[in-house]
């Protein structure tokens, strides 16, 4: 007798679980758990999209489980959270230097209240039921001072909107096996749904999405919210034949303006054989032809914002009001920093609090800006310098020749263009060495408001409670419990001179996370990272007395590029990064040297 296999839909909130899901899983030889990640309502459409009998059981967890019950008959298991995940999030959380609380649903406040009783702590944990309470709990501690928060996935979503830090407390091992054991028990008991019941559902298109689902003829036999577009019905015709019977395949649909991605499954009702088309439309992005030129809109600025170090770790720190104030008004701004700190992300940021965010957010990098680039910049008609109301960002502003400088500002002061639009300018430029020329002129002529970002190792004294949110954050994509770091680990993290910056202390601490196996980052492993990337600086302080040697200033930055490269076991990003410059600026004085091979 052949011993059946218990099927359970696994819907992660967060990457980390996912991964965390999977592990769990291989302890269970006959259980098939497929996992897929989407929080809250996304959750809920993964679950909408499946196709019917397909699964025993669905686990997940906190809002998202309580979300999917609302959508499905299949038993839907809550992965608990266990002591020691809390305690786990509350000791990394001991790092942060300002006020927080415990905030989330009673499965979190209250093992909090026991942890706190019997270790002594004095916190506020309060307790929340829904989306719309933990908004007023939020905006009522944010208002009382408060800048972070441990929370659950729900709880955690609002206070990054809010702008809060947050903690997210994650599920370890043993609550995941605990969930499966409940869901392994629960299916033995489950009857089997009625078929066109649950056919019905599994059909039923998410928020964003359009279902179609069409019979072995290409007949519609079902479409979600209306009949599909000729086209678009055409296009799903010319791909029935080509659905397997088991899994899915993807391909896409252009219509206009319209790009469809969908996914197809074949479905199975008494044993009459459908297909499923699940299409999700977006906008079909505009690629610029002119190198050097990117125009983004207000989600796009946002996501990678929302996604930044940045926005992820709290960087701003003493600066969020000055940057706040900076971004109401409508005055050219001039932001100065060093390598690394992040002058990108600020711009985001800037734009999206300005009146301007409904507009466009063009970036124009200077260094990557060809002769043709700047001939349709400051002499075409349809250049982003005639539009009105967008925001526009000179980015690497060092790197602009000082002809097309000259011809820039005076096509800015000849049109008004500081009038018609919000311009934003950035440079590297080390915290000892003064404003070049070109830029002193710009902010003169221009009246630019400036903003001086700090370097990393003037705030030394911050790097415990930055790196703490960083690797919080890091636990949701590795979906590992990583508490903190040893006492002598952390010190050094404080004590190295950090000459790239948030770049590369995002780079040591992704690279810490990924490595380590234990609960505490080691500071054997931070020693042995740190002493890396001092060999790489070497490398280039070397590189600084080959000048007086009669070579080129060309051929001694090719030199120090390829050392980087090869300290780096041929990886061009990190190299990148350790050097300071963008992967294109490494590639092109690769490139020069003939070494085109890839990474």
């Amino acid at each position: 007798m052949v011993e059946t296999r218990t099927r359970i839909l696994g819907i992660a909130p967060y990457e980390g679980m996912h991964t965390a899901m999977d592990r769990a899983a291989a302890a269970y030889p006959n259980v098939q758990l497929d996992v897929f990640t989407g929080d809250l309502d996304v959750g809920v459409a993964i679950v909408q999209s499946m196709s019917p009998n397909s699964y025993d059981c669905i686990i997940s967890r906190g809002g998202t489980a309580e979300l999917i019950r609302q959508v499905t008959d299949l038993p839907v298991v809550e992965i608990q959270l266990s002591v020691y995940d809390v305690l786990s999030t509350m000791k990394l959380a001991e790092n942060y230097s300002n006020r927080y609380a415990i905030v989330g649903f009673p499965s979190i406040t209250e093992p909090a209240h026991t942890l706190c009783d019997l270790l002594g702590y004095q916190l506020d944990i309060l307790t929340v039921h829904g989306a719309d309470e933990a908004t007023e709990t939020l905006e009522r501690l944010k208002k009382d001072g408060y800048r972070m928060v441990v929370c659950d996935m729900v709880t955690h979503t609002i206070a990054r909107k809010m702008e809060l830090d947050a903690f997210l407390i994650t599920s370890g091992v043993e609550s995941l096996h605990a969930a499966i054991d409940q869901a392994i028990n629960i299916s033995l008991w489950f009857g089997r749904i009625r078929q066109e019941n649950t056919f019905l559902r599994s059909i039923t298109q998410g928020q964003n999405g359009r279902a179609v689902v069409l019979d072995a003829d290409g007949a519609v036999f079902y479409s979600s919210p209306t009949e599909p577009p000729d086209g678009l019905a055409e296009a799903l015709r010319s791909h029935l034949g080509e659905v397997p019977g088991n899994g899915s395949m993807k391909f896409y649909y252009t219509d206009r303006s319209q790009l469809y991605s969908i996914t197809a499954q074949t479905l199975l009702m008494n044993t009459e054989r459908y297909c499923l088309f699940y299409c999700v439309p977006s906008r079909i992005p505009l690629h610029s032809h002119w190198t050097g030129i990117r125009t983004m809109n207000k989600g796009e600025c946002e996501y990678l914002f929302t996604n930044s170090f940045y926005s992820v770790s709290g960087a701003m720190g003493t600066q969020d009001a000055e940057i706040r104030a900076l971004a109401a008004v409508h005055h050219p701004v001039m932001i100065r920093g060093e390598s690394g700190t992040g002058k990108e992300q600020i711009a985001w940021f800037l734009y999206l609090h300005s009146p301007q965010v409904n507009k466009p957010f063009v970036a124009v990098n200077c260094e990557q800006m060809n002769d043709k680039s700047w001939d349709f910049l400051l002499g075409h008609y349809n250049s982003p310098l005639n539009a009105t109301g967008n925001t526009i960002y000179f980015q690497n502003f060092e790197a602009i020749p000082e002809q097309r400088a000259s011809e820039l500002l005076a096509a800015i002061q000849e049109t008004g263009l500081a009038r018609r639009v919000r311009l934003l300018f950035s440079f590297d430029c080390r915290d000892s060495e003064p404003v070049p020329e070109m830029a002193r002129r710009f902010m003169a002529r221009l009246g630019c408001q400036t903003l001086n970002l700090p370097s990393l190792r003037s705030r030394s004294d911050e790097i415990p409670s930055l790196a703490s949110l960083y690797l919080a954050s890091m636990k949701m994509e590795l979906g590992k419990q990583i508490s903190g770091f040893e006492p002598k680990a952390i010190e050094m993290l404080r004590q190295y001179d950090w000459p790239n910056n948030y770049t590369q202390f995002k780079h040591i601490l992704e690279s810490l996370a990924m490595m380590t196996t234990s609960t505490y980052i080691r500071s054997s492993m931070v020693a042995e990272l740190l002493a890396k990337e001092r060999s790489v600086r070497r490398g280039l302080v070397q590189a600084s007395s080959l000048v007086s040697t009669g070579r080129t200033l060309e051929e001694i930055i090719r030199e120090v590029v390829e050392q980087a490269v090869t300290a780096n076991n041929g990886n061009r990003a990190a190299a990148a990064r350790q050097l300071g410059i963008s992967r294109t600026t490494l590639w092109r004085y690769l490139s020069k040297n003939g070494d085109l091979s890839q990474e």
